[in-house]
């Protein structure tokens, strides 16, 4: 990889990294339902301009729905649910790979892909590694944030399935759709669950605003885009054993604004789970090569 494509990739790792802690900032002032409904409409309104409305092949609006609702509240609602729930936000950051592991099983259901033996060890090694972290003393108490932590896992490999039947439409058609379609019924449910929005909204937070266009423009826009040009340049299978480095990028931000240490529970944890994902990467760059 050329340098300049490898600086990019770090930069957009961090980005990805940062979505965690920054959205722990975000989700102490704006509920969950109402901080995914600002994401998404920003999202839509980013990529407005590019894709005004076009709607892709007519075989590809039901997948095109399908990865909206799993990447838009089935990923995004869990994950802000996981950061208000759990005090801290390491076995998010970690447990989020766990997506790696169960986009191999849906591949295996749906697409009728075999699985190594290899594979397999590895993927039971990664869900050890979540029971691990589960016994942190810290959140041993709070089973139902890790649940939403392996939730948010299985909708992201979910909506990642989906992305690969999708791979016809171009990235801001995409996201642009992915925005306006899961946007609707997360705003329904904000209005039910956590009342009138400017309850939140007003007086205006300067922090909580910053957390907004952070996770919606920085993170899903230019984070997002930034792949997609990567891409253009390398197969996937060259590009995918970086994401192993966004949670140490987002552990290490952590750090920074909560001054959160790993526990003896998350490392060991953490070591099973990232070190499953990498040789899972590796094996699948192996088959492609």
């Amino acid at each position: 990889m050329q340098s300049k494509h490898l600086i990019l990739v770090l930069i957009i790792m961090v980005l990805y990294g940062s979505s965690y802690p920054v959205g722990k900032l975000g989700i102490d002032t704006i509920p969950p339902l109402l901080f995914t409904a600002l994401r998404l409409g920003l999202i839509f309104l980013a990529f407005l301009p590019f894709f005004k409305l076009k709607l892709p092949e007519k075989h590809l609006l039901r997948p095109l729905l399908g990865f909206s609702l799993a990447m838009g509240i089935g990923t995004y609602v869990t994950m802000y649910y996981a950061l208000e729930q759990l005090s801290i936000v390491a076995p998010i950051i970690i447990g989020a790979q766990l997506s790696i592991p169960f986009g191999l099983m849906l591949s295996l259901v749906f697409l009728r892909e075999k699985i190594s033996l290899r594979r397999w060890v590895l993927i039971f090694l990664s869900f050890i590694g979540i029971v691990i972290i589960a016994y942190d003393p810290r959140i041993i108490d709070d089973k139902f944030g890790l649940l939403l932590v392996i939730v948010m896992a299985f909708f992201y490999a979910l909506s990642n399935l989906m992305a690969r039947v999708l791979k016809e439409v171009d990235t801001a058609t995409l996201n642009g759709w992915h925005g306006l379609i899961a946007f609707i019924p997360v705003a329904v449910l904000t209005l039910v669950f956590e009342g009138n929005p400017l309850n939140y909204l007003t007086p205006i937070n300067g922090l909580a605003v910053f957390t907004v266009f952070h996770t919606a423009l920085i993170v899903s826009a230019i984070g997002h885009a930034g792949m997609f040009y990567l891409y253009k340049f390398y197969p996937i299978s060259n590009v995918l054993p970086f994401y192993s480095l966004f949670p140490i990028f987002g552990l290490i931000l952590a750090f920074i604004i909560f001054s959160e240490t790993l526990s003896i529970y998350e490392i060991i944890g953490g070591i099973l789970i990232l070190g499953s994902v990498f040789l899972i990467h590796k094996e699948n760059k192996k088959d492609n090569s």
